[in-house]
């Protein structure tokens, strides 16, 4: 589960390059906070976007809701969309309530999983305030996160220097064996891991490898 509090270029919440459509579509769908995993693997989703509350996304990272979240549960045994109330799953730490709490009353849940996705599965845990969300909404959350779950064929592509500069860190060599192994400096190492970072949308270089690994590139 990679739901937690993210600060990236200042803000509070991590939010990489998912179609503004389709986020805005969630958002009036989903108006008190929605979280959305893209093809998760074996750790980190490649894309991912955050709009939950921050001070329930700390509350619960804190607790470590993630261990008995019914809804998460639900994710990795189901596909389809589904009402938070109609999950019969047991709620030992009551996230539910505390749920309720944070003003995120009413739930739904997305899962999808295709054929041929290599155990990659997206997701997505989505709230409202004022009322359970309709059939006709759970067919559009279902809609909009199986077209996010494809993925995008504009995206950024690395440099052949770029992928044997992220090669030889996730064999672990240091920045300085890298510099001396390319017979470049240790600025144009991390200038071409930089670029990689920010190519991927990832947050650190480890996750730069996960997403890298994901896609085959490495």
């Amino acid at each position: 589960m990679t739901l937690r509090p993210a600060h990236r270029n200042g803000n509070s919440f991590d939010e990489m390059s998912l179609p503004q459509t389709l986020t805005d579509q969630i958002g009036l769908i989903s108006p008190a906070g929605f979280y959305v995993a893209l093809r998760v693997g074996f750790s980190f989703p490649e894309e991912e976007v955050n709009r939950l509350p921050e001070p329930w996304v700390e509350f619960y990272t804190t607790h470590g809701f993630v261990v008995d979240d019914p809804s998460l549960k639900w994710v990795y045994g189901n596909t389809g969309a589904t009402r938070a109330s109609d999950i019969t799953l047991p709620d030992p730490q009551q996230v539910r309530g505390h749920l309720r709490v944070f003003g995120l009353t009413f739930g739904a849940v997305v899962s999808v999983l295709l054929r041929n996705d290599m155990g990659k599965r997206s997701y997505g845990l989505f709230f409202r305030d004022d009322r359970e969300f309709t059939d006709a909404e759970l067919s559009s959350l279902l809609r909009i996160v199986t077209a996010l779950h494809a993925p995008r064929l504009d995206e950024p592509t690395l440099t052949a220097a770029e992928i044997e500069a992220l090669k030889l860190q996730a064999e672990g060599l240091r920045l300085k064996q890298i510099a001396a192994r390319l017979g470049i400096s240790e600025s144009a190492v991390k200038a071409r891991l930089n670029n990689v970072k920010r190519k991927l949308g990832a947050r650190t270089q480890s996750q730069a490898a996960s997403i890298a690994a994901a896609r085959r590139i490495l």
